[in-house]
């Protein structure tokens, strides 16, 4: 157990470090502007913070630049149309963030005069907020001492104090740890730096220890076993789902699409109608039309499964009549407005046209 003296040490090193290796965010104050008094924006925070979950920062960046360009502060993206928001989170994945964000927008406008809660458990109260980004929000835009703990200062921790036990197992652990260590001093300088030391230096493969600038403090450094943590519980295999995608192209261009439930996977964004995604698809063509199958399939992971689709084409008049959906002519309907799965599912199709 590190006494106060060593935690102190600790922090003091971290932090010499990330005022001169801090990573260049386009949501982040950089600790020379922080010390010019500039204070980051809790709504560019938050946003940051939603898209980064389960997702690289190099896939966010664009991602961000035109949510901020399109919604500047979070008055407007409560004003937003929810499907202009879901187009452009397409891509992201984990469509459910997409929908939360415009809740609790909504609920900031609404409730709280347009200001985030300057507090962690206030953040709590607002919809799509969590632990982790109620923590990290608090600590980056207000801050507060808060713990703010996600993959890679899990894997700092860890090695720091050679947590051997597996993860998910040693979260609660790691987090009393990486609270000892969280300094009442720059909280929110503290916990990128964290974040940075993990992503660029302590990475899960060959970590950097050479130029670690807690490699006096490393206990996993000391005993060889550093790049062994942190250790993970083995994950059970994933099953695979089947399903079909109908693509019906209309003599004017229009595209039959529907828009998916609000709840479940992928819910609230463009799709193209289809089966269940179950072990054995069941087809329920959307309309009467001669159908043909593409070459191929498409194959698509989720979080707890894999997925499989068989696309089906067609080419349909214009007073097609369907029992799903609606058609959207090329004025109106964007590729890129498509989830990645049904992307590759257009993809896929476009061979299946050409060939007629």
């Amino acid at each position: 157990m590190r006494d106060e003296v060593g935690i102190l040490a600790e922090s003091r090193a971290l932090l010499a470090w990330y005022d001169t290796h801090a990573r260049v965010m386009p949501w982040r104050v950089g600790p020379e502007a922080r010390r010019d008094g500039v204070r980051a924006d809790p709504y560019r925070v938050w946003l940051s913070e939603v898209m980064l979950q389960q997702t690289t920062v190099a896939a966010v960046r664009d991602y961000f630049h035109r949510f901020t360009a399109r919604w500047p502060d979070v008055g407007a993206l409560a004003a937003a149309v929810d499907g202009d928001v879901m187009g452009e989170w397409a891509g992201l994945g984990y469509y459910a963030r997409a929908r939360n964000l415009l809740k609790c927008a909504r609920v900031v406008v609404a409730n709280h005069g347009g200001r985030f809660p300057d507090s962690r458990d206030g953040l709590l109260g607002l919809p799509g907020i969590g632990p982790y980004t109620a923590a990290a929000i608090a600590a980056i835009a207000y801050d507060e001492p808060a713990v703010v703990v996600d993959g890679n200062v899990e894997r700092v921790v860890a090695r720091l104090h050679r947590v051997e036990t597996p993860l998910p197992a040693a979260k609660p652990a790691l987090t009393a740890l990486a609270a000892q260590l969280t300094p009442k001093d720059r909280p929110g300088d503290h916990a990128q730096a964290m974040m940075d030391l993990g992503a660029t230096i302590c990475t899960p493969r060959n970590p950097a220890c050479a130029i670690c600038p807690l490699i006096s403090f490393c206990e996993a450094r000391a005993a060889g076993v550093q790049a062994d943590l942190p250790r993970k519980s083995p994950k059970p295999d994933k099953p695979t789902r089947l399903g079909i995608a109908y693509l019906a192209r209309r003599a004017d261009g229009a595209w039959l699409l529907e828009r998916r439930p609000d709840r479940g996977l992928l819910g609230g964004m463009l799709g193209w109608p289809g089966s269940t995604w179950a072990d054995a698809p069941l087809p329920a063509p959307p309309l009467n039309a001669a159908w043909r199958e593409a070459e191929g399939d498409v194959r698509h992971t989720f979080t707890h499964f894999h997925l499989r689709l068989t696309v089906q084409v067609a080419d349909v008049p214009l007073d097609a009549q369907t029992t799903t959906g609606t058609f959207l002519t090329p004025d109106r309907f964007r590729p890129s407005d498509l989830p990645t799965v049904m992307r590759k599912a257009f993809d896929l199709a476009q061979g299946a046209f050409a060939r007629g």
